[in-house]
């Protein structure tokens, strides 16, 4: 093996060591994202479900007035 000026034969193992730990990193970020759009997705949903029931709501109370006259 053959070294380049200033570098040591001991560097390599830190090598692998900073890259297992940005692969680390790497997959935390992304670990994060999902759960934050899986989050976001179901908080859209309930707000979505909840629209809905509302709007099911208002046109019951419409059925209800219009059945009384």
């Amino acid at each position: 093996m053959v070294f380049a000026p200033g570098e040591k034969p001991g560097n390599e193992p830190e090598e692998v060591q900073l890259q297992n730990a940005s692969k680390q990193i790497v997959q935390n970020a992304i670990l994060q994202a999902v759960r934050q759009v899986s989050q976001e997705s179901q908080h859209r949903e309930e707000r979505i479900s909840d629209s809905r029931s509302h709007i099911q709501l208002g046109v019951g109370e419409l059925t209800k007035k219009h059945e009384k006259k």
